[in-house]
C-alpha cells in the first residue's frame, strides 16, 4: 500500500511551474494585441522609413540604394532651407509669446472673483478645437474678398488686406491663430503650477516690503521654472511639427512663404512622389527634435535642483 501511495506522489515543484506558465500565457494574451499594434504602427514604420531615407523610391517602382545622397541633397536644396527658415521663424514667434501670454493670463485668472470658472473655460476652449476647424474658420474670416475682417476694415475706413494671399502676412497670421488656440494650454498648466507656489514665501516677501512685481519676479517666476521648461519643450515640439493649419489655410503659399518642414515632407512624399527624399527630411526633423528635447530636459533637471 505504501508503494502504491508513493507511486502517485507529485513533485511539489510541478504545480508552481504550471501556474507560472499559465499566468504568463494569460498575460501575453492580454498584452499581445497592444504589442502587435505598437510594432505594426510605430516600430516597423520607423525602421522602414529609416531604410527608405537611404533609397530613391517613388512608392511604385523598385527602389535604389543611394546611401547618404538624400541627406546631401537636403543640405543643398534651397526649398528645404526656406522651409527650415519658415519653421524657425514660426517657432521663435509662437513659443515665447504663448508661454509669456499664458503666464500673464494665468496670473490674472489666479484669483477668486465672480464667474472665474467661466473665464478659465473660455480661455481653454480654443485649445480643444481641432486645427482643421480653426483653419476653416479663419479662412472664411480672413478671406480677402468676402471675409468679415476686410468688411470691418472697410467700415473703419482702412484699406483691405491680403491676409493669406499676401506673402508678408500669411506666416504671422498663422502665428496669431496658433496663439489663439495654443495659449489656453499654457494658461491651464500655469494655473496648476500656481497652486504649488508657497503662500508662506509670498507672504514673507510682502512683509519685507516687496511689491507685486517684485514678488512675481523673485518668488513666483522662479517657483514656476520647472513648469516653464516643460511648456517650452511642449510648445517647441508642437511648433516644429506644424502641418494641419498650413494644409487647411495656405497650402504652403503664397509663393512658398508658409511652407514649413512637415508640409515640405508631405509635399515631397505625396505630390512629388520622392518618398526617399521625404523620409530623409523627416529624419532630419526627428534628429532636431531629439536634440531640442535633450537640451530642454537637461535645463529642466538643473532648474529642479
Amino acid at each position: 500500500m505504501a508503494s502504491v501511495v508513493g507511486t502517485f506522489t507529485l513533485d511539489p515543484r510541478t504545480k508552481p511551474k504550471r501556474r507560472i506558465s499559465s499566468d504568463s500565457a494569460t498575460g501575453w494574451a492580454f498584452v499581445g494585441p497592444s504589442v502587435l499594434l505598437i510594432l505594426g504602427l510605430s516600430v516597423v514604420p520607423v525602421v522602414w522609413s529609416l531604410l527608405l531615407s537611404f533609397q530613391v523610391n517613388d512608392l511604385v517602382s523598385p527602389s535604389e540604394w543611394v546611401g547618404l545622397a538624400n541627406y546631401k541633397a537636403l543640405v543643398q536644396d534651397p526649398a528645404f532651407g526656406a522651409a527650415v527658415q519658415h519653421t524657425l521663424l514660426y517657432t521663435v514667434l509662437y513659443v515665447p509669446l504663448s508661454v509669456v501670454g499664458g503666464l500673464a493670463i494665468a496670473i490674472a485668472l489666479d484669483r477668486k472673483i465672480k464667474f472665474i470658472g467661466l473665464y478659465r473655460t473660455l480661455v481653454f476652449v480654443p485649445f480643444v478645437v481641432s486645427a482643421a476647424a480653426q483653419g476653416v474658420l479663419f479662412s472664411f474670416v480672413l478671406d480677402p474678398e468676402f471675409g468679415v475682417a476686410n468688411s470691418l476694415l472697410h467700415k473703419l475706413g482702412l484699406p483691405a488686406q491680403g491676409f493669406f494671399s499676401d506673402p508678408g502676412q500669411a506666416l504671422p497670421l498663422l502665428v496669431v491663430i496658433s496663439l489663439w488656440s495654443g495659449t489656453g494650454f499654457c494658461v491651464i498648466v500655469y494655473l496648476a503650477g500656481l497652486q504649488g507656489v508657497s503662500a508662506e514665501l509670498v507672504e514673507a516677501a510682502r512683509i519685507d516690503g516687496a511689491g507685486r512685481f517684485a514678488v512675481l519676479r523673485h518668488v513666483v517666476v522662479p517657483a514656476l521654472s520647472p513648469v516653464t521648461v516643460f511648456l517650452l519643450l511642449f510648445q517647441t515640439i508642437n511648433a516644429l511639427q506644424l502641418f494641419d493649419l498650413v494644409f487647411v489655410t495656405t497650402k504652403g503659399g503664397p509663393l512658398g512663404s508658409t511652407t514649413v518642414i512637415v508640409y515640405f515632407i508631405w509635399e515631397k512624399a505625396f505630390k512629388s512622389f520622392t518618398a526617399g527624399y521625404s523620409a530623409a527630411a523627416a529624419y532630419a526633423l526627428a534628429v532636431a527634435l531629439l536634440v531640442i528635447g535633450i537640451a530642454l530636459q537637461i535645463s529642466r533637471r538643473r532648474a529642479a535642483r
